[in-house]
C-alpha cells in the first residue's frame, strides 16, 4: 500500500475521534485507511454496508464495480440506495450516498460487468478487493485476479438466512511456511447452478446481508491497519436463525 504520509485535516481528526483515540488504530491506522485504494465489486446487498462502513471509516478511495441499475425490489435489503436513485446506475447511486456521508472519500465509478479480459488492470490498480457480488463465475474471476495481482481478497456470500465470509491471501505463506489458501482451494468447482437460486428466486431476509457486509469490511480495515487477525484459511459462517456463528479452518491444497 502506497507509504506516503497523509496529514489528516482538523475537520477529519474530530470526524474519525473515536478511531484514533484506539491504541490499536490511532493516528498512524487512520493515515493508513486514508491512504488505501479499496476496490468494492458490487454495489448490492453486500456491497451497500461495506461501501457504507469503508467511506464512514476513511478509507481514502474506493473504486465500485457494478453494471446494473437500482430497481425498486433493491430498496428491501441495498441500503446505500433509495427512491429518488430508482433507475440510476448504482455505481452513480453509492457515490452520490458515500458524497454525502464523507466528502474525504475520493470515488471511482467501473460501470461494467467483470469478466478474465479486463478484470486484471482493474484489480492491480487498488491495494486490496472486497467482493460482494451474487455468483460464483465473478467469484472465481475475482480471487483469480486477486491471486495473480497478489491482491488481499476479503470474500462473502449469503444465502436466504446464512452467511459467509474469508479472507484470501494465497501469495503469502502462513507461520509454518505453508502456502495460504486460495479461493480454489475453498471451492475446488463451483455448485450445479440448479443449486444455487438467486435471491429472486429463493428469497433473501434484508438484514442478513448487513451482517456479513459489515463484517467484510472489518476484515477490510484489519487488513488495511495492520490489526487482528484476518480469517485467512478460516471460513467464518453465520446461521442467521438460530443466531450462531461458526469458524471452519481450511488449508491449500497439494499443487
Amino acid at each position: 500500500m502506497n507509504q506516503t504520509s497523509t496529514p489528516l485535516a482538523p475537520e477529519e481528526l474530530e470526524r474519525y475521534a473515536r478511531h484514533i483515540v484506539l491504541p490499536e488504530v490511532g493516528g498512524a491506522g487512520q493515515q493508513k485507511l486514508k491512504r488505501a485504494r479499496v476496490l468494492v465489486v458490487g454495489a448490492g446487498g453486500l456491497g451497500a454496508p461495506i461501501l457504507l462502513y469503508l467511506s464512514a471509516a476513511g478509507v481514502g478511495t474506493l473504486g465500485i464495480v457494478d453494471d446494473d441499475i437500482v430497481s425498486l425490489s433493491n430498496l428491501q435489503r441495498q441500503v446505500i440506495h433509495s427512491m429518488q436513485t430508482l433507475d440510476m446506475s448504482k455505481v452513480e447511486s453509492a457515490a452520490a450516498t458515500i458524497g454525502r456521508i464523507n466528502p474525504h472519500v475520493a470515488v471511482e465509478l467501473h460501470q461494467m460487468r467483470l469478466d478474465t479480459k479486463n478484470i486484471g488492470d482493474i484489480v492491480s490498480a487498488y491495494d486490496l478487493v472486497v467482493d460482494g457480488t451474487d455468483n460464483f463465475a465473478t467469484r472465481y474471476a475475482v480471487a483469480d485476479a486477486c491471486a495473480a495481482a497478489q491482491r488481499p481478497l476479503v470474500t462473502g456470500a449469503v444465502g436466504r438466512f446464512d452467511g459467509s465470509v474469508t479472507v484470501l491471501k494465497p501469495f503469502e505463506k502462513n507461520a509454518q511456511g505453508q502456502r495460504n489458501p486460495s479461493y480454489r482451494d475453498l471451492f475446488p468447482e463451483p455448485p450445479p447452478a440448479d443449486l444455487v437460486p438467486s435471491c429472486a428466486q429463493a428469497g433473501i431476509i434484508g438484514a442478513l446481508v448487513g451482517v456479513i457486509g459489515t463484517l467484510q469490511a472489518m476484515e477490510a480495515i484489519k487488513l488495511i491497519t495492520g490489526i487482528g487477525e484476518p480469517l485467512v484459511g478460516r471460513l467464518l459462517m453465520y446461521d442467521g436463525l438460530g443466531a450462531n456463528f461458526e469458524t471452519v479452518r481450511y488449508k491449500a491444497q497439494a499443487l
